[in-house]
């Protein structure tokens, strides 16, 4: 079984377990404290707010129907079929389109290049959660559906979240509702050093246009009622020129 086939198994059963409401999921913020604080730093950087907009990894597409309110032609892609069973759930007037798609698939990307033409990319928290040995196949996928116009928004916890992460895992009570299933199907978040994520891009042929830090807001609080954050770096990326 590929390191992909695993990735790809364990998130259909995680998002098979999870329940439908926005906000049951950890990272399931609501747009006002995640995609809203995105576009802000990302549309000053878009050279054409018209080409199609991907939310790459887009689970249960909270943030895709945000951005569909926004943009012309949005579609949100993931690599687990049932976790686009959720989005559609969601967007019952269609809001958005909705796509399976292993992006460290080099053919699945650039066939979805050669349908949508160049894109802009928003891609929350995904790269952390990969195979080590995807994260750069990963990066390339995304670099095709950028092409040469489109831009892509990353936001990645920073390595200062995987001691937060692992401390709320090993609390006295376990981790916390919504973190446990997380871990209980094998996707535990993983670190990547903040120095990574710049490396990843440059190496795929990206340029680094703006960059910077910000709190990633989740839905779980600690006993004391107070929102659990985590420390995140952004990155906006595309062609040089």
């Amino acid at each position: 079984m590929s390191v992909t086939s695993r990735y790809r198994e364990a998130w259909e059963g995680f998002w098979r377990e999870a329940a439908d409401e926005q906000g049951a999921v950890f990272w399931d913020a609501e747009p006002a404290l995640t995609a809203v604080r995105h576009l802000a730093l990302f549309e000053p950087h878009l050279t054409d707010p018209q080409l199609p907009m991907i939310d790459l990894g887009c689970g249960n597409g909270t943030q895709t129907r945000f951005l569909a309110e926004r943009f012309p032609q949005v579609l949100g892609a993931d690599i687990a079929d049932s976790a686009l069973a959720h989005a559609r759930r969601a967007d019952p007037a269609g809001q958005a389109a909705y796509r399976v798609l292993d992006v460290v698939e080099k053919a699945e990307t650039e066939t979805l290049h050669a349908e949508l033409g160049d894109a802009n990319v928003y891609m929350r928290g995904v790269l952390h959660q990969c195979e080590p040995d995807d994260r750069q196949p990963l990066v390339d996928g995304l670099a095709t559906l950028v092409g040469a116009r489109g831009r892509a928004f990353l936001v990645e916890p920073s390595q200062a979240a995987g001691a937060i992460l692992g401390g709320l895992a090993q609390g006295p009570a376990g981790p916390p509702a919504k973190l446990a299933p997380i871990f209980r199907h094998g996707i535990a978040p993983a670190e990547v050093a903040d120095d990574a994520v710049p490396e990843h891009l440059t190496a795929a042929g990206l340029t680094i246009i703006a960059r910077g830090e910000l709190p990633l807001f989740t839905t779980e609080y600690t006993d004391d009622g107070t929102r659990i954050q985590l420390p995140s770096q952004w990155l906006v990326a595309g062609r040089a020129g």
